[in-house]
């Protein structure tokens, strides 16, 4: 949870050989406009004033008016439901560690590249501050910049100053969605105290502090289309990253133990069809794999098809309903194939005869389908 603390500056009364100077610590800047007397009904803490003499004016300097960011506890929440697997052991090692060591992770959509992240601070007490990038993404909402508060101008400082202060993690998530306005944290990316231009300040980072990124491609872009708003990243920012991890799948007994996991919680324990759920996705990604089919089906599918099963109680319809946002062609082989699966054919028998998703379906498939 975020929270920001309003600093106003009070009215002060000029003359024509007056100037108001903004300045951070004793350092002055360029001269701004006189604080509005409006200002002064709605002041919520007034900023030590300092005078000092020049040759040609008496200038009373006053701090920039700035929103101090206050945060009670960064520390992710521990899911019951994680199970650990791939670069998650690593991925301790390199928080406990206390390095700066920025790590680029990236895989297929929905394997658990981000939540795994989140639980390794979880487990270790580490706090840590998500930050979800866009082609939008900007300097302003990395490192900080002038907003209006009540109509008068203020500095917000950002998230990853917010971590580098905190010793916290940073996490860019889907970085790759990102533009070249991201160079902005070249600086960052090499441990180094950074100076903030439009603040005037130099945050060191703290010990403990890191950047972890997730993405779907290596910053490549997407040749096959799959992640049309994917885009190439600069080689040089890439550069900074000191490993890059590639996240694959869980295995299907470690996929078994995170659907029994959401089956608990969602109070809708069936470890038939847990098993079957895992030895269909298990088919479905080799045949992907193997360059048969275009699409398949994620971990988190298969927690959105429990919540499904667990509302409706109906294994088919909620295969069925999570499977629609696949084009028909693909949800039509989707279904025939969880129907092999449920029906107790192996997997060998089925890999054996792939579906394409053009058999004829009967009018019991097709009624069965309805819901």
């Amino acid at each position: 949870m975020w929270f920001f603390k309003e600093c106003k500056v009070g009215r002060n009364q000029f003359s024509p050989n007056m100037a108001t100077l903004m300045t951070v610590g004793n350092t002055a800047l360029n001269p701004v406009a006189p604080v509005a007397p409006a200002l002064e009904e709605s002041v919520s803490t007034l900023e030590p004033i300092e005078t000092i003499q020049s040759q040609s004016f008496d200038a009373k300097i006053v701090k920039q008016a700035k929103l101090a960011v206050e945060i009670e506890n960064l520390i992710p929440d521990s899911d019951s439901t994680y199970v650990p697997f791939g670069f998650h052991k690593d991925l301790v090692n390199i928080i406990k560690s206390g390095m700066f060591y920025p790590t680029f992770i990236c895989g297929l959509s929905g394997n658990g590249k981000t939540m795994m992240v989140e639980q390794v601070c979880a487990k270790l007490k580490k706090e840590a501050i998500r930050v979800n990038i866009s082609i939008e993404t900007d300097e302003d909402d990395l490192i900080g910049g002038n907003t209006l508060v009540d109509g008068n101008v203020v500095y917000r400082e950002g998230p990853v100053l917010t971590a580098m202060k905190r010793g916290a993690i940073l996490i860019l998530d889907e970085i790759d969605r990102g533009s070249n306005k991201l160079m902005c944290l070249q600086a960052i990316l090499e441990g180094k105290p950074y100076f903030n231009k439009k603040s005037g300040e130099v945050v060191t980072p703290a010990t403990g502090f890191n950047v972890i990124a997730t993405a779907n491609t290596k910053g490549r872009g997407s040749d096959d289309g799959k992640f049309m708003g994917a885009q190439v990243l600069d080689e040089a920012f890439l550069e900074r990253f000191a490993i890059t991890v590639e996240q694959e799948y869980p295995s299907s007994v470690q996929e078994k133990k995170i659907v029994m996991n959401k089956m608990g919680v969602a109070e809708c324990v069936d470890e038939d069809f847990a098993d079957k759920l895992v030895m269909w996705a298990d088919i479905i990604r080799k045949t992907f794999y193997e360059g048969g089919i275009d699409e398949l089906v994620s971990t988190r599918r298969l927690e959105h098809i429990v919540k499904a099963y667990a509302m409706f109680s109906d294994r088919l319809k909620a295969i069925q309903l999570c499977v629609n946002r696949f084009d028909s062609d693909t949800k039509s082989a989707f279904i025939d194939l969880y129907t092999k699966v449920d029906a107790g054919a192996t997997v060998e028998e089925i890999m054996d005869n792939p579906t394409d998703g053009s058999e004829t379906e009967t009018s019991e498939e097709k009624d069965s389908y309805d819901f």
